[in-house]
């Protein structure tokens, strides 16, 4: 099968391989002829599309034929525009699906005191302040050595903030370092201040609320002679501490899994992103939870979401947050809808509608049952939205702040990027799983040559409860590649 129509009313399919000029179709005993070479993850059009007239491709719009299209034309940015506009009136129309809770699975965990359940047992240090990275790493460094028992692992997560900043920004780096914090794959945190940033120990500690001063300590280093000494032992302590951990078995409903894309291709909204939806349907039934993220990504699709909301009171958050984030584009005088990244177009994705609509199946068809601002914590079980950018480390970084155990990150071009907790890479093509063993963890590309969702979804799950279990790591945490940044919109100092 060399294209796929997603919905029986798209006037456009998809190439699952790529197409010569003058290769012949046939379309519900129609026959198409390619007009011109097609790559792969590029749309065909099935019919004569006049100027102005909508495209449709997974049964929803994807923007209008910016000229006259032919049937076996090649669409895409030559001949296809967004239809998307500023201020939209949104009214709540309940279309969610009820579905029955199944059977949970189990996973081994460690059960934290405060009653969280992590899947790792690291020490972290967080530094309040990027004055400090340098020496977090050097205690880092000096420090693996002196792993042992169930701790896996001493990481320092550097970023260049806490200090000169001011409102919003301030409060968004104090609220994803406290969320960093708090994450139950730390056994122990150091966290690491300078002593003269805005950011103080002082404010992190309250920030934290309730915590337990036997996994978290703190450093301000110029308060010492010798602060790598002083970290070295607080690290040792935390070691000491959190060696005795020992996993248990605990229900898949404590699993929380982030939901994030990048550098996604015309074969994302086929197979990694429905593949993920799968999962994410699974998880939910079981009691678990997920936070779909990337709000600028949601643009075009939103009103899917919005009609999934569980009751009026999220319908109303849902609308917020994606207004808000309009808001913010305007705020600094910039287009809100030119999203898909020339990575995206070259892999066939068009207009923001079309990348949305591929997106947002990462959520499968769960319902909304909140909303979350940037570094809130997830509190209800089921699905969740987060007020994230589509940045690929700063979502990340604020799914996990929110609480996510594990990233699901699908991509049809590939990255090496990690992020605080395990990161899965999921390929949406066989090539780049291929190509990229050293990055991908998991290929959905067999999807679209024949392979049952189904059982894909089942190896997915078998894959994700091993990796809960620390039977398996991902590729990001086997290269050791944990990266972190925080959302930021105004004033440095």
């Amino acid at each position: 099968m060399d294209i796929i129509v997603l919905n029986s009313i798209d006037n456009v399919a998809v190439a699952l391989n790529p197409l010569t000029a003058g290769q012949e179709f046939f379309i519900n005993n129609k026959k198409i002829t390619a007009a011109k070479d097609i790559a792969m993850g590029h749309k065909i059009a099935l019919f004569d599309i006049p100027i102005g007239k909508e495209l449709i491709k997974y049964g929803y719009s994807i923007g209008i034929a910016s000229i006259d299209i032919k049937a076996g034309d090649h669409v895409h940015s030559h001949n296809l525009k967004t239809n998307l506009s500023d201020n939209l009136e949104y009214t709540y129309a309940p279309a969610f699906l009820k579905t029955e809770a199944s059977k949970q699975g189990d996973f081994m965990g460690f059960k934290r005191p405060n009653g969280k359940v992590g899947i790792r047992n690291e020490i972290w240090i967080i530094p309040t302040v990027g004055c400090v990275n340098s020496i977090g790493n050097l205690i880092a460094i000096e420090t693996k050595s002196m792993i042992k028992g169930s701790v896996t692992g001493v990481y320092c997560f550097p970023h260049p903030y806490g200090c000169s900043q001011l409102g919003e920004d301030h409060e968004n780096t104090q609220k994803a370092l406290s969320g960093l914090i708090n994450h139950p794959n730390a056994g122990g945190v150091l966290v690491l201040g300078l002593g003269c940033e805005n950011n103080s120990i002082a404010e992190m500690r309250a920030k934290l609320g309730d915590f337990d001063e036997n996994r978290i300590k703190f450093l301000n280093c110029q308060d010492y002679d010798d602060e790598i000494k002083i970290g070295i032992d607080l690290i040792n302590e935390l070691i000491t501490i959190a060696q005795n951990d020992t996993r248990e078995q605990v229900s898949t409903s404590e699993l929380i899994i982030g939901l994030k894309c990048g550098g996604s291709d015309g074969l994302s909204g086929i197979t990694a992103n429905p593949l993920v939806g799968a999962f994410t349907n699974r998880i939910i039934t079981e009691g678990g939870s997920a936070i779909l993220t990337e709000v600028p990504e949601m643009f075009g699709a939103e009103t899917i979401l919005m009609n999934r909301c569980k009751d009026e009171k999220i319908f109303k958050k849902t609308v917020n947050l994606i207004n808000n984030f309009k808001d913010y584009f305007r705020k600094h005088n910039q287009p809100i809808y030119e999203n898909p990244s020339p990575g995206n177009k070259e892999g066939g994705i068009t207009t923001l509608e079309d990348k949305a609509l591929g997106c947002t199946q990462k959520a499968g068809t769960a319902t909304v049952v909140d909303v979350l601002d940037y570094g809130e914590a997830l509190t209800e079980s089921g699905l969740n939205l987060l007020n994230s950018p589509g940045n690929d480390l700063v979502a990340s970084t604020a799914l996990a702040a929110g609480g996510a155990h594990i990233i699901m990150f699908t991509t049809g071009r590939g990255t090496p990027f990690g992020s605080p907790v395990p990161t899965i890479k999921i390929s949406s093509n066989t090539a780049l799983y291929e190509k990229k063993q050293n990055w991908i963890d998991f290929d959905a590309g067999s999807i679209a040559t024949g392979a049952s969702i189904d059982d894909v979804t089942a190896e997915l799950y078998t894959y994700i409860i091993k990796l809960a279990n620390g039977e398996q790591l991902t590729k990001t945490e086997q290269n050791e590649i944990r990266d972190m940044a925080i959302f930021r919109s105004g004033v440095t100092l």
